[in-house]
């Protein structure tokens, strides 16, 4: 019961935030930012994202992505998106990042493209690689890097306030802040278009404005929420890494 001023008594706090349990499932939302991973076996998540665990694990940074990049190109990953954890042993893990909330996929043969930094875990049963998108290797944040996903099994995404998914169609393209894209489907290649007309509208950094464009057929996920401000303008966190890579290609 909650009293005139908001508050709980301790009993009435501790009955309203105790965890759930639902023996079986793998992943489950403990609440809308918070997801309990049941681990026997591996499990892949975000560095940095466990805020508690219990049981026998064992976390250990994976600071080599596997995948079909060169060497240069995984070191440079490992700085931009962050590397994966793997999660062994047998016990529950929780994880949370930023406050974000989190949205569990369930992929049956399916494959999807997500932000690498909107991916906070997936299961072992689940193939990944990282994607450079060559056209858009000359800026260091939101959509220079993506994992794709494929196979069968459960994924946890994230995105600040409640995701958007638009359809693509082959009369219809989609275009995204970079910065506001969290995942789109695995068969889309965005591309990257500069207009600087448009620069009031998309984001709020200075110097040329950035588009992506998502054409043919599949799905586009956008949120409330520009991940990177300065990232696209060439400044801020990464952009030196982004125009080392860049140069790789020209």
């Amino acid at each position: 019961m909650t009293n005139s001023d908001g508050s709980y008594s301790l009993r009435d706090f501790l009955a309203k935030t105790a965890e759930r349990d639902n023996p079986g499932e793998v992943f489950e939302l403990e609440s809308a930012k918070m997801l309990e991973v049941r681990v026997n076996g591996r499990i892949w998540s975000k560095l940095g994202a466990m805020v508690a665990y219990k049981g026998s694990l064992s976390f250990k940074r994976e600071g080599t992505l596997e995948g079909g990049l060169m060497k240069a190109l995984k070191r440079a990953v490992s700085q931009e998106m962050g590397p994966l954890a793997k999660i062994e042993g047998r016990g529950v893990a929780y994880l949370a990042d930023q406050g974000k909330e989190v949205q569990i996929l369930r992929l049956a043969g399916d494959s999807l493209n997500v932000n690498g930094n909107d991916l906070l875990a997936f299961e072992d049963s689940v193939n990944y690689d990282v994607t450079m998108h060559r056209r858009i290797a000359g800026i260091a944040a939101g959509g220079l890097f993506s994992v794709k996903l494929q196979g069968s099994g459960l994924v946890a995404i994230l995105s600040h306030g409640k995701p958007l998914t638009l359809r693509v169609t082959p009369h219809e393209p989609i275009f995204t802040d970079p910065n506001a894209t969290v995942a789109w489907s695995g068969n889309l290649q965005p591309q990257l278009r500069m207009d600087a007309s448009l620069r009031s509208i998309f984001g709020r950094g200075g110097g040329e404005t950035y588009q992506m464009v998502f054409q043919g057929e599949g799905f586009v996920v956008v949120q409330p929420y520009e991940e990177f401000e300065q990232g696209l303008s060439g400044e801020g966190q990464g952009a030196g890494v982004g125009r080392a890579i860049s140069d790789m290609f020209d």
